[in-house]
C-alpha cells in the first residue's frame, strides 16, 4: 500500500511538472517563423517560404526518383546495372538545372537584402548603444535621451519565483517608443563589448559592435508592444538585457516626445545612470564604467549621415 502510495505521489509531481513545463514551453510554441510587423518581415518570410517549398520540391523529386529506382530496379526482379562510364547529355542537364534554380532563389534573394540595407529617407533617426547590460537610446531629431535596462519586477524574480514576473526577462523601464507607418533608421553601436540588438518582429537583428556603426531601418505597420533581447553572448548577464519597443501612432507619439523633454528638462530620466549588474562587485561595477572611445565615432558618423 504504501508503495503504491508513494508511486502515485511521485508520479503526481512529476506529470504536474511535465504538465506546467509543457505549458511553459509551448506558450510561444511554433513550426515556423513569424512574419512580424514590418516590410522588411514580411519580405524575409515570403523568400523563406519561397525558398522552403521550392527545397521541398526538390527533395519530392530526388527521394521519389531514387526510392522508384531501388524498387524498379531490385535484385529480384533480375535487373541489371547499366554499364557506361560517361554521359556528357546527363552531365549537362545535372548542370544547367541547379543554375536555374539558385538564380531564381538568387534574384528575390538579392532583393530582399537591398530592400533591408537600404536606410535613405529616413523619418526618424535612432541612435542605439550597447552597454553591460542595458541599451541607450538617443533620438536626434527629437533630442531625447534614456537608457532601458531590464524591469525591477524581472530583477527582484530572478532570485524568487520567474512566474511571478509578467514578461520575464522581456520586460524593461523604458521601453523604445517609434511612431507607425514612418521609415526609423537605427544606428547601433556599442561602448564596451560586441551586443546586438534583436526584435523578431522587425524581421532582423544587428550587431552592435564598439568603434563601428551599424545601420537599419523598420517601418511598423500597427500599433503594439514588440519584445526581443540582445543575441549575442556579452557577459555574465546576457541574458537580462532585452528589447522592448513600442509602436504608437503619431499623435501618441508627439505626446510621448513632449513627455520625455519635460522630464529631461526637469533632471528626470535623461539624467539617470546606467544600473549597475544583478550582483554588484567591485570587478562588476570596474567593468560597467563604460569607456568612450566609441562615442566620438558614433557622433561623427551620425552627423554624416
Amino acid at each position: 500500500m504504501w508503495l503504491r502510495k508513494t508511486t502515485l505521489g511521485i508520479g503526481s509531481v512529476f506529470g504536474g511538472g511535465v504538465t506546467l513545463a509543457t505549458r511553459e514551453a509551448s506558450a510561444d510554441w511554433a513550426l515556423n517563423m513569424r512574419q512580424g510587423v514590418t516590410e522588411v518581415s514580411q519580405q524575409v518570410y515570403n523568400l523563406h517560404m519561397y525558398i522552403l517549398w521550392i527545397c521541398v520540391i526538390i527533395g519530392v523529386l530526388v527521394f521519389g526518383a531514387m526510392f522508384w529506382s531501388i524498387w524498379k530496379h531490385r535484385k529480384s526482379r533480375g535487373a541489371q546495372a547499366a554499364q557506361f562510364h560517361h554521359s556528357t547529355t546527363a552531365e549537362v542537364i545535372w548542370t544547367t538545372i541547379p543554375v536555374f534554380i539558385l538564380v531564381g532563389m538568387a534574384i528575390p534573394a538579392t532583393r530582399t537584402l537591398i530592400a533591408m540595407e537600404d536606410t535613405s529617407n529616413p523619418d526618424l533617426t535612432v541612435k542605439v548603444t550597447g552597454y553591460q547590460w542595458k541599451w541607450k537610446y538617443d533620438y536626434l531629431e527629437d533630442e531625447v535621451s534614456f537608457y532601458s535596462n531590464l524591469d525591477a519586477a524581472s530583477r527582484a524574480a530572478v532570485y524568487d519565483d520567474p512566474r511571478q514576473a509578467e514578461n520575464y526577462l522581456l520586460e524593461v523601464d523604458n521601453p523604445l517608443v517609434v511612431p507607425v507607418n514612418k521609415k526609423v533608421r537605427f544606428l547601433i553601436t556599442s561602448d564596451d563589448v560586441i551586443h546586438s540588438w534583436w526584435v523578431p518582429d522587425l524581421g532582423w537583428k544587428k550587431d552592435a559592435i564598439p568603434g563601428f556603426v551599424n545601420q537599419m531601418w523598420t517601418r511598423i505597420k500597427e500599433p503594439g508592444v514588440y519584445r526581443g533581447q540582445c543575441a549575442e553572448l556579452c557577459g555574465k548577464d546576457h541574458g537580462f538585457m532585452p528589447v522592448v519597443v513600442v509602436a504608437k501612432s503619431e499623435e501618441d507619439y508627439q505626446q510621448w516626445v513632449a513627455e520625455q523633454k519635460g522630464r529631461q528638462g526637469a533632471g528626470g530620466i535623461a539624467e539617470q545612470a546606467p544600473s549597475q549588474a544583478l550582483v554588484t562587485t567591485p570587478e562588476v561595477e570596474r567593468s560597467t564604467a563604460a569607456p568612450t572611445a566609441g562615442k566620438a565615432v558614433v557622433n561623427t558618423a551620425a552627423a554624416q549621415l
